[in-house]
């Protein structure tokens, strides 16, 4: 099978000038051309601004059970130690 290879199809990179690259047309350059990027924060703002308060009901009630001292006992502790190891951060 390699002998059936004509190797005067391989052209030899050490010459330049020779071959089909030489008589393509170099592509137009667009000198309009906008690269910048356009973005349109309105959406974000506005699901921001629409946050139900359920994230903030979370946080008031761990900061009432921290108050408390129900969460730093040593049993939940311990239970909470066992979950980073076993499920990770």
């Amino acid at each position: 099978m390699i002998d059936k290879i004509n190797i005067n199809q391989i052209p030899d990179p050490r010459q330049v000038g020779d071959g089909p690259s030489q008589n393509r047309p170099k592509p137009a350059v667009n000198d309009q051309a906008d690269a910048t990027l356009q973005i349109d924060f309105g959406r974000l703002i506005e699901q921001a601004i629409n946050t139900p308060p359920a994230q903030s009901d979370a946080v008031q009630k761990a900061r009432e059970l921290l108050e408390s001292g129900q969460l730093d006992n040593p049993a939940n502790i311990k239970e909470a130690a066992e979950n980073i190891i076993k499920f990770g951060l």
